[in-house]
Parts: structure tokens; C-alpha cells; sequence
């Protein structure tokens, strides 16, 4: 199958990985994939080092006529079965196959990790939701169920042979690693999680991203420490790593993995957190709150509560053997939900049933 994955994207983000790691697991199947993406120096030459051609295109606004006139001779040229289109500004650039274009019917499917405007989306022929409340909000903008589709991102993480050492963390021995990751974003809520974590001597927080938010957060930490007390160290405990391509080993050296963000449609870290045998503390943002089951594969705390953020913190540090039962049972559930063969599987299957002549266009 011929397969044309296409994103506009933002340098660093959660989509833009979940979207090299699909291109990547799509070609090592067998399947014949190429990608059209912004330039950049993390996705472009790991989407080429894998073996997947990419086409660099400038994805601008609403004047930018050559990248929509370039990805109908990109389609022209590599006639695919599928073209999927991820987030809004890729899916409104994506052109809706026509008779005049020569070439056999391919299928629009539009991946919406959020909760997008479908007026981006008109080219779609399929939704594709990442949890089922996005699926229940494209059904309820006026879409018709038939053509709106749910399939989980996977978890990928690097084959890793040992944890990072903490050592380079510049974390004492013996002493709580907190980590967290994702884009330095309000939307994560990291300056919640500092402010939790400044009041918790002894415990060591590490967070791995990079974003907008960089130097307020820089400046929380320090502002913090210069208040004293139990923050007076705030800045030896509390460090922004930057953006890391060695997720698997941070999650193995690491004792808690907290998401704290206040919006997350669906959080794909986290299930790299339960691939990791990471114990799991999230937010009840939309994402996390569908899929772990407080108590059981993690626990849940409200957005911005930071009595019961360092409640669960402390609760995990001082109670190691609830902590290894909830990371056991959200291995457990990485295994039966999550893996790459799993996630791959369903999009093939997906693939295959809306290819034209297995079922009926959309209406």
C-alpha cells in the first residue's frame, strides 16, 4: 500500500513525534511511505535515516499557494492509496482527489489529536480520533459516524541498554526523581508541577522539552529559590533538560513520571510511562483521564491542585510497593493497548476497509 503521511508541525511537540514514529512504523511494515513536513533538524533526518523519502514544504498560511500546489505533484507522482493529513494547517493544504488529476482514487483521513475546527478538514473522506471523546466531538459537529474512525496513538520508545545515570542529572543518590516531559507550554501546566515540587525538600525534578515557556519557567525556579525556605534550593533540584531523544532511559532512571498538563487530548507519554515500567501520576485533563484508571495503573489528581499533586508524589515515595503495582499493572496495559504491532495492525485494517473498491466512498 501506498501511504503519503503529511504535517506542517511546530520544531518540537508530541504529534511531531507520534508522527515520525507512525512514518517509520508504517515503512518497516512493508508499506510503501513517503512524508511532506516543514524543514527540520530532529524529524527530516531521523524520517531519512529510517528510509522514508521526505519532501520539505513550507506549510505558511492562507497565501501559501506553492505548498498546495506542490502536494498535488507529490500525489500526482506517487499515486497513493491513502493520504493522511495531520492537525489543521497539513489538512486544509491537502487536496481532495479529483477526476482531473489523472490518477486513481486515493482516500483524505484526517488525524485529529485535539479538538480541532473541522472547517480545516474539508478535504477529509475520514476522521481518524485518537480517544474516543475526539471521535464523539467530530460526530458532533455534524460529521457522519460512518466516516469517524478511533485508533490510540502507540507508545514508541528507543531500544535503550541501561537507564541514564543519575549522576548526570546531578541527582544525589538516594534521592526522589521526579520527571516530567512534553513542550515547554502552559498548556502542560510544568509551572504547577515546579511550584509543587520547590516545597518538597529532597525531591529532585527533571523536566524534558523545550518550547515558548522556557525562560518563565527558568524564572519561576529561580524566583522560587530566592524566596528561601524549603525552596531555597530550588534551582539544584529543579532543571529544564531541553529537548531529549533518549526518552526510554529517562523514564528507567526515574522513580515518578507526573503529567501535569491542563490540557491533553490524549497524552501519548504517558503510555510511555506504563511502556517503561515508570510509576504514573496525571491530571485528569481529557487524554490521561479516559485511559488510566486511578488507583489501579496510576493515579489522578485535578489540574492546578498542588496539595493533591504532592500528596500522590509523596504517597508514591513513601509507599514503593504501590508504586511498583501501579507501574506492573500499566505495563500490563501498554501490552494489551499500546504496542507498535497493535497500533499498526489497526491502521492497515482501517487502510484497507475505506480503500475504494472494498467499501463505498463516504458520503
Amino acid at each position: 500500500m501506498k501511504i503519503l503521511q503529511v504535517l506542517a508541525g511546530g520544531k518540537f511537540g508530541g504529534a511531531e513525534t507520534a508522527f515520525v514514529d507512525m512514518a517509520i512504523a508504517l515503512h518497516e511494515a512493508g508499506q510503501t511511505v513517503e512524508v511532506a513536513t516543514r524543514a527540520n533538524d530532529i524529524r527530516v533526518p531521523r524520517l531519512r535515516a529510517a528510509g522514508v523519502p521526505v519532501h520539505t514544504l513550507p506549510f505558511g498560511g492562507g497565501f501559501d499557494f506553492y505548498t498546495r500546489w506542490k502536494l498535488k505533484r507529490i500525489i500526482r507522482r506517487f499515486r497513493p492509496d491513502i493520504v493522511q493529513s495531520w492537525m489543521s494547517r497539513a489538512s486544509a493544504a491537502v487536496p481532495k482527489w479529483t477526476p482531473g488529476m489523472g490518477i486513481p482514487r486515493y482516500q483524505v483521513v484526517s488525524r485529529l489529536g485535539g479538538y480541532y475546527k473541522l472547517k480545516y478538514f474539508r478535504a477529509a473522506d475520514h476522521y481518524l480520533a485518537i480517544t474516543p471523546d475526539i471521535a464523539r466531538y467530530i460526530v458532533a459537529g455534524g460529521i457522519n459516524a460512518g466516516r469517524v474512525h478511533f485508533i490510540a496513538n502507540f507508545a514508541e520508545t528507543e531500544p535503550v541498554e541501561q537507564p541514564v545515570d543519575r549522576s548526570q542529572l546531578a541527582v544525589p543518590e538516594g534521592a526522589p526523581l521526579l520527571l516530567a516531559m512534553g513542550r515547554l507550554h502552559d498548556a502542560k501546566g510544568f509551572d504547577t508541577l515546579i511550584e509543587t515540587v520547590a516545597a518538597m525538600p529532597g525531591v529532585h525534578l527533571r523536566i524534558a522539552g523545550e518550547g515558548p515557556d522556557r525562560a518563565s519557567l527558568e524564572g519561576l525556579i529561580a524566583r522560587l529559590a530566592a524566596d528561601g525556605g524549603a525552596a531555597a534550593d530550588a534551582q539544584a533540584r529543579i532543571k529544564l533538560l531541553g529537548w531529549r531523544t533518549d526518552r526510554a532511559a529517562l523514564l528507567q532512571a526515574s522513580d515518578i513520571f507526573v503529567m501535569s498538563s491542563r490540557k491533553e487530548p490524549f497524552g501519548t507519554i504517558f503510555v510511555q510511562a506504563w511502556a517503561e515500567n515508570t510509576p504514573l501520576i496525571a491530571t485528569r485533563a481529557e487524554g490521561p483521564s479516559q485511559f488510566v484508571q486511578d488507583g489501579e495503573d496510576g493515579l489522578l489528581v485535578d489540574i492546578d491542585d498542588k496539595a493533591e499533586m504532592r500528596a500522590a508524589i509523596q504517597r508514591l515515595i513513601d509507599d514503593p510497593a504501590l508504586a511498583r503495582q501501579l507501574s506492573a499493572a500499566g505495563y500490563q496495559r501498554y501490552l494489551q493497548e499500546f504496542t507498535k504491532q497493535a497500533c499498526v495492525e489497526a491502521h492497515l485494517a482501517f487502510y484497507n476497509a475505506i480503500r475504494v473498491g472494498v467499501s463505498a466512498d463516504p458520503a
